[in-house]
């Protein structure tokens, strides 16, 4: 089998098992499993395929006919324009995300501080916030926080990777925080439980539960970072959260009940409301 012919034979069986992007994922698995480029492949494209790598592409083939997210397949994804390591222990990193990272990037810009930013991400999973929010910004001090073990293991594992330095913390949420922070950036579980069982099967079943699950109505972490995290903010610093497209009314009712200012939502690349913003003022208190 040529890779043309292996490349079509797997798009038309992830299509007949209903698979929403065929094309796109037989190609990010042949491009995984061969290292094959789009210029070789349409150059290279009628040599016949080593036997070893026809098994290995067409067996994760089948893994993704039954639903397994293609990047648990490939161990990658791609967020921000850097390349982090996933598995099923944290979430996958989302497009829709990269609108925090680009509104906390923002205000990061608007702070003139001797000493560095300090930056704190709340339920960091892979660690892609925090990490390419360093990237970008060489001179902030970050450190990413999450409830799960195996999670932060990810979130080393990629900024080590990347070359970043950063302090990963296990905690159930503030427990074990310590010091005070210039910026919050938080992306919590906050699909409310009912709700669950209605994803798509790459979500529902693969992504960690701890990390959907926003309790019965969604705002159950919004309501705790919005009572603790004035504790853990420095003078005039900044809170930004991703929610879901149905939340801004509550979560910025949350946030302006304990006395954030400059609340405000942001709309993602599909418009919809994606990411909320406060500051908090201790001298206006």
């Amino acid at each position: 089998m040529t890779y043309q012919e292996a490349y079509q034979k797997a798009t038309g069986e992830l299509k007949a098992a209903g698979i929403p992007e065929p094309e796109s994922d037989a190609w990010i698995l042949l491009e995984h499993v061969t290292g094959m480029t789009r210029t070789r492949y349409y150059v290279d494209g009628f040599e016949r395929m080593p036997k070893n790598e026809e098994d290995r592409f067409f067996e994760l083939v089948s893994c993704r006919k039954t639903r397994i997210p293609v990047q648990h397949l490939t161990g990658v994804q791609e967020f921000m324009g850097y390349e982090f390591a996933v598995n099923e222990h944290v979430l996958v990193p989302r497009q829709d995300t990269e609108i925090l990272v680009e509104e906390a990037e923002k205000r990061l810009l608007l702070m003139k501080k001797e000493n560095p930013e300090k930056v704190l991400d709340m339920c960091t999973g892979s660690g892609c916030i925090p990490i390419s929010l360093k990237l970008r910004n060489p001179q902030i001090a970050i450190e990413g926080a999450d409830i799960s073990e195996e999670a932060l293991k990810v979130a080393e594992k990629n900024a080590k990777k990347l070359g970043v330095s950063g302090k990963w913390i296990q905690t159930d949420m503030f427990e074990n925080i310590t010091g005070t922070f210039d910026m919050i950036t938080s992306n919590p579980p906050y699909i409310p439980t009912k709700v669950i069982e209605e994803l798509e099967a790459e979500v529902r079943l693969h992504d960690p539960y701890e990390a959907l699950d926003g309790k019965e109505d969604g705002l159950y972490f919004y309501r705790i970072l919005a009572e603790k995290v004035p504790e853990y903010l420095t003078d005039g610093g900044w809170l930004v959260m991703e929610i879901g497209y149905d939340q801004s009314t509550d979560v910025e009712k949350l946030l302006k009940e304990t006395g954030f200012e400059q609340v405000s939502t942001q709309k993602d690349l599909a418009g919809l409301d994606r990411v909320v913003c406060g500051v908090y003022n201790r001298h206006s208190k």
